[in-house]
Order: C-alpha cells, then structure tokens, then sequence
C-alpha cells in the first residue's frame, strides 16, 4: 500500500507537509549456503550455483540468486507468509530442489550432487513436487484445483493492490496541487482562495494523518484571517442589517476554523503508529494545532463572535494546550480565553466556574475578577438571585478598584456598580480572599 513520506515547509508561521510515495511491503530475508558431496562423503561449497525461487501456491517467482566463492546466496526479502520452492542447479552437479522455504528462514543448506549440470524448467520442478514432496519437506503439494483457486486469489489481491496504490497516487498528486496553491493564495492574502484550495486538498484523503491535519490548520489559519478582514471592514459599516449579515459570516467563519482544528486534532489522536512516518513533523504539527485554535478562540473573544461549534472545540483543546505549554502567561491567556467564550454568549454558570478557577491561583487577576463579577450579575439579574448579584458587585468593586481607567471592563464596571446601588439596594463588600486549593 502506498503511503506518504513527508518533507516540510514553512509559511506563516505553520508546518506544511508535502507527501512523496513508497511501497511498504511485509518482507523478510532468506539466505544459505550450497555444498556439493562428493562419492568420498566431502563437503565443499558450490560457486556460482544459481538458485530459482517459486511460490509453492500459486504460478509466481522471485529474481534467482547466484552463490559466492564460499556457496552463499542472499535473498534481500521475500513476502511473509508463502512457501517457497528453491531450484538449485550449478555446473559439475545434478541439480536438485527444496520445498517448504519460508521468508525469514537463515543458514539453509542445499546439498547436490556431481552431475552434468543440468538445469530443469519450472514446470518439470513443480511437476516433481507436486508428484511427491521432497524427503524430510513438511511442504504439501497442491491439485490443481487448489493451484487454480490460489491463483486467481493471488491476481484478485494483486488487483485491489494496485487499485489502491493508483487511488492513493491520485491523492496525493491532488493534495501536493492544493496545498501548494492554498499557500501561494494565503500569501497573497486570498484567503477565498486559499480556504477552497485547502478544503480540495482534504477531501483528497481527510483521514490522513500526513496530511489532514496541516490541511485543517492552514484552512483554520486563512478562516480566521478572512473572518478578521470581514470584521474589520463590517464594523464601520452604518447599515444595521449589512453590519449584522457580514458579522455572521465572521462567526461562521471562527466556528468552521474551530471545528477545523478539532477534526486536526482527532486525526492526530487517533493515528496508527505506522502512519507517523517523520516524528518531530507529527508533534510540530500537533503543537501547531493547538496554537492555532487558541489563536482563533482568542479573535472570536476579541470580535464577540462566538458560535457553539467554537465553544465545542475550546472546551477540548484549550485544556489540551494548557497541558503541552510552557510559557505561564500562555497558560493564563488560554484559560481566560476559555472563561471569555462562555461569558460571551451568556453561559455565565460555565464562565463563573472558569473564572473562578483563575482567582484561586491569581486572585488579583483583573480580567477574571471583572468577567465573574459581570457574569455573576448577570445570572443574579436572570433568576433575581440577590446573593448572586451581591458576590458579582463584590468582585466588579475590587476590580474597579485596582484597574486602571482605560481597562476594557473598567467603566462598565463603575456604571453597573452604581446601578446596583440604585435599584437593587445592593452595596459592595469587601471580597475575602479566595483560598487556594491544596
């Protein structure tokens, strides 16, 4: 079966893997030695004897080899599984035949005689075997009913092989097209393009470990890219259904980019070991996965464009990156980004469970203090629960108090403090400090 070697390239920052073809088959070595004997019982090796090699089930055979000076022969590999005959015939000797032969098998000895050297065709060999299986063989020779249905087994599989391997050529020459495109129409910034290029390239093979994956992240990448120019030129657009329609199509954009790095991931997951056929490429591109969703999380925060596709995904891959990152501020971010999706789309419950996770290790962390004290107002007014709203104005206070007048959150906070005041007779208190767990 053909599978991909793979060789990489870089643009943009992502790994970018370039299959090349090569046939893995199951294989062993054979190897032995030739002796003649003569009348007077001694044993010298035979030179240039020339030993044939046919399967013993069906019409097929092997590149014959030739002995050394010391009567040796060398098979690189034989397939596993079937019997071999060996047909050996030299100068000087009777030539003779072994059965049962398997690939694997070391140190076999062939013994012959003296003789006018002779060599007997195939067919009268396996006329011979197939009359009566050499002494001392284990090898049972075949009908030709069996030979027959051997036979056509064998083309049967030789078929489907080939199949495959053209199936599998044809792939990989659209995926090698399409990735090389989609990167050319990302550095030009089409990112039309290159999303089309990059989705041609995974319907190729999608479960393909060697390639799938860096072709979902590098559709992720230009994804998220379109989703940011489209954001960008929306925003300023002062048309209200224009505004709204483009700002659908971003979230559309983040949420397929997600679920992109997600099946990447999967794939990745799930890899048979013999389809890791470059490790360090493998573990880039794991990483690289990782990254990359969180890149996207991050911009779908940032825009207030958050799908559920989008949270899906998070929720599996960001404590997947917290594990693989070293950098503690990543860390921090990465987690805040997670507790960010569910305070946007107003699943405050998961969102104060997120944020209150920060505060137990970084209880002064002015963005987590600000998003469960916003989140927890928030469910406080939904289900007029005071004590919700009484711990969200707590915390909304101490961040108010320590942030600075251009933090993001900083007049929202004040503005929902005093109106706390107001109209639900709700005062701030001192926040105790939140223990951290064992």
């Amino acid at each position: 079966m053909f599978r991909r070697s793979l060789i990489s390239i870089f643009i943009a920052g992502i790994v970018f893997v370039i299959g090349n073809f090569a046939i893995f088959a199951q294989n062993a070595p054979v190897s032995g030695t030739v002796e003649m004997q003569n009348a007077d019982g001694a044993r010298v090796p035979v030179a240039n004897a020339l030993v044939e090699v046919f399967r013993s089930d069906i019409k097929a055979n092997a590149p014959p080899a030739k002995t050394n000076k010391k009567g040796e022969f060398n098979f690189a590999g034989l397939a596993l599984g079937p019997s071999y005959i060996f047909s050996v015939s030299a100068p000087g000797a009777s030539p003779t035949y072994i059965t049962g032969v398997k690939a694997g098998q070391e140190r076999i000895l062939i013994t012959m005689s003296p003789g006018d050297g002779n060599k007997w065709p195939e067919e009268e060999v396996r006329k011979m075997v197939a009359d009566k299986a050499e002494p001392g063989s284990t090898e049972k020779a075949l009908t030709a009913e069996e030979m027959k249905k051997a036979q056509a087994e064998y083309e049967a599989e030789v078929k489907k092989v080939k199949e495959k391997n053209e199936k599998a050529l044809k792939a990989n020459e659209i995926i090698n097209a399409a990735l090389k495109a989609g990167n050319e129409a990302f550095t030009a910034k089409n990112y039309e393009l290159a999303v089309m290029k990059y989705d041609e390239g995974i319907a190729a093979d999608p479960d393909y470990v060697g390639s799938a994956p860096i072709l979902y992240n590098n559709r992720g990448a230009a994804l998220m890219s379109r989703g940011v120019d489209n954001y960008n030129t929306s925003v300023k657009n002062p048309d209200v259904s224009e505004r709204f329609a483009s700002f659908t199509k971003v979230k559309q954009d983040f949420a397929d980019g997600s679920a992109g790095y997600l099946m990447s991931w999967n794939i990745l997951k799930s890899a048979p070991a013999a389809d890791i056929v470059d490790k360090a490429n493998f573990e880039s591109t794991r990483l690289g996965t990782l990254r990359g969703s969180v890149d996207i999380f991050k911009m779908a925060v940032r825009t207030e464009q958050v799908d559920p596709a989008t949270i899906e995904a998070a929720t599996i891959l960001i404590p997947e990156y917290v594990k693989v990152e070293t950098d503690a501020a990543k860390k921090a971010t990465a987690r805040l980004t997670l507790a960010d999706l569910y305070r946007v789309v107003g699943d405050s419950d998961n969102a104060i469970v997120a944020y209150k996770a920060i505060l137990e290790t970084t209880p002064d962390d002015l963005d987590a203090l600000a998003g469960a004290g916003l989140s927890l107002v928030n469910i406080g007014y939904i289900n007029d629960d005071k004590t919700k709203l009484q711990e969200g104005a707590n915390l909304l206070q101490k961040y108010a108090s320590a942030a600075p007048d251009n933090h993001k959150f900083k007049a929202d906070a004040v503005a929902l403090i005093d109106s706390l005041k107001k109209d639900q007779n709700v005062t701030p208190q001192k926040v105790t400090p939140v223990r951290k767990r064992p």
